[in-house]
């Protein structure tokens, strides 16, 4: 019951808000926390959690719920079971739906529909422009006073500098974050990254100085305006330098994310033509994933956020120059998270639990991501050892839009734990 007791004993408690890294206790009660130590508390449900880490539930600040508008590819109910599965307790969800998240009533829908029909914690992220047209400033006020979190047109960078600027001007009023897809429209008309795989297979390309333009210019404007900048999903060598240089002198506020499938796959991935592999921005080079992991690995990228994005099977079974962009991710991110930067050591454990929970949660300024006494009680455990292989069918997510399909993964969120109440729990040893 979510006002009961619940002790999770014995598990590895990594709380990086906290700096605490030790095998201890964790008890839950009337929805907060309620003590963490060596002591063995009485309690209505005991969790052994020895061989496990405990964390601060996971914090997905990048994903698309898709409703209102394409239920049939996935819904508020079915992407926060989704991302329970994958260890997420909160996520972020996009404004692309359709309609568009970008009014007061939008944003209510989205919350109302959560606190009956879901399993996560949702926080709603406005949209910039009316219609993510990208052209007239939506009411950014209204969404605020509604539940959002934060704003962006996702999907679609905005071409107009003006507008761009007066949005950036506009969100300070709130001290709010504006999230920017880095990519100039005008520059990113195609659907591979260009290079030699996009010339081989006769492919429109995407190149990367149409990311690199666009970071360039939104650091230089967010610097002008005072404004809480974020980078959504960045994916080339370049742009990272360009958001360590801007960090480095310290005259704007910046932070940055990269996604699961940004450090895993390379362009060499659509030599099959799979329409899974078509995202926004699109794959890379080997080049620019070891430049994102060097940026992860120094602090210069702030957090890691799955952009799932599901698309229907007939959708993604048109020809990969018609398939649409994007895949789904809440279910295996923290699998490739560990493929591509535990078994590496690109990073160690709670700096990987850094940029899931605490990180996001001050990009976002919401109070989740810690496991401080009264805080909410979201907790994820995850079985570092447990390996599986990644089965599409078994997704929780409507969608089944994944290139990852038959992978073999070690690291595997076991529980999560939302409010108190155990929403996804996978062999856990409970008494």
């Amino acid at each position: 019951m979510p006002d009961g007791r619940t002790l999770i004993a014995g598990g590895r408690v990594i709380d990086p808000a906290n700096r605490l890294d030790k095998q201890t206790n964790l008890l839950l009660e009337n929805r907060k926390v309620a003590y963490l130590g060596p002591d063995r508390p009485r309690a209505d449900t005991v969790i052994d959690a020895n061989g496990l880490l405990v964390t601060p539930g996971l914090i997905d600040m990048h994903v698309h719920l898709r409703e209102p508008g394409h239920e049939e590819e996935e819904t508020i109910a079915s992407g926060t079971r989704a991302a329970a599965a994958g260890g997420f307790t909160s996520v972020a969800c996009m404004a692309n739906t359709h309609p568009p998240l970008d009014s007061e009533a939008s944003i209510d829908f989205v919350l109302r529909q959560n606190s009956q029909f879901g399993y996560a914690n949702v926080f709603p992220i406005g949209a910039i422009t009316k219609g993510l047209e990208g052209k007239e400033l939506a009411e950014m006020g209204s969404m605020v006073r509604a539940g959002a979190v934060a704003f962006s047109d996702d999907g679609n960078g905005i071409a107009d500098t003006g507008v761009a600027f007066r949005a950036m001007q506009y969100v300070t009023m709130f001290d709010k974050v504006l999230i920017e897809h880095c990519e100039d429209p005008a520059l990113a008309g195609g659907c591979i990254n260009s290079g030699y795989v996009a010339t081989v297979l006769g492919m429109p390309g995407r190149p990367g100085i149409a990311e690199q333009i666009m970071v360039y210019r939104d650091l230089k404007l967010a610097e002008a305006a005072g404004c809480r900048f974020h980078v959504a999903h960045l994916s080339t060598a370049e742009a990272v330098e360009l958001v360590r240089e801007a960090k480095r002198r310290n005259a704007v506020t910046v932070t940055a994310e990269a996604a699961p499938h940004h450090l895993v796959l390379t362009d060499e991935a659509c030599k099959n033509f799979d329409p899974n592999c078509k995202v926004a921005p699109p794959l890379r080079t080997a080049r620019d994933i070891e430049a994102l992991k060097r940026g992860l690995a120094d602090g210069t990228i702030d957090c890691l956020a799955s952009d799932h994005a599901p698309h229907s099977r007939e959708e993604k079974e048109l020809e990969f120059l018609y398939a649409p962009f994007g895949l789904i991710g809440v279910e295996t991110a923290l699998g490739l998270y560990i493929k591509a930067l535990i078994e590496p050591a690109v990073l160690d454990w709670p700096a990987l639990i850094a940029k899931m929970t605490v990180n996001p949660a001050r990009v976002l300024g919401i109070d989740k991501g810690h496991l401080s006494l009264g805080a909410d009680a979201d907790v994820t455990l995850i079985d570092p050892h447990r390996t599986w292989t990644v089965d599409v069918e078994s997704f929780y997510s409507k969608s089944r839009n994944c290139p990852y399909h038959g992978w073999a993964l070690q690291g595997k969120a076991v529980g999560a734990i939302v409010a108190g109440r155990i929403i996804h729990e996978e062999a856990l040893n409970r008494q």
